[in-house]
């Protein structure tokens, strides 16, 4: 039977994390835009290793809501230029 001490329990956690990782990238759209996520994941990651090492879920989550923030500002600035153009 194979037992896990807290070193190997870890190291397979930390694996298994790669793996999704990896998996996630290569399913993921082919032309997807960064715009936000390099801020936010940056961002995400100082936050997540202060608040106990966790930067790479912390970068993660930055990503997503840096990206969000860029889709919701984009989407203004359109608005904008639409209502602008209607006047």
């Amino acid at each position: 039977m194979l037992t896990l001490d807290r070193s190997n329990a870890r190291t397979a956690a930390t694996a298994l994390t790669a793996m999704l990782l990896c998996l996630a990238l290569w399913l993921g759209p082919s032309n997807a835009q960064a715009k936000g996520c390099l801020k936010g994941a940056a961002v995400g990651a100082v936050a997540g290793h202060v608040a106990g090492h966790h930067a790479v879920l912390g970068a993660a989550a930055g990503c997503a809501v840096g990206h969000h923030l860029a889709k919701k500002k984009e989407r203004e600035q359109r608005r904008q230029q639409t209502k602008t153009q209607a006047q």
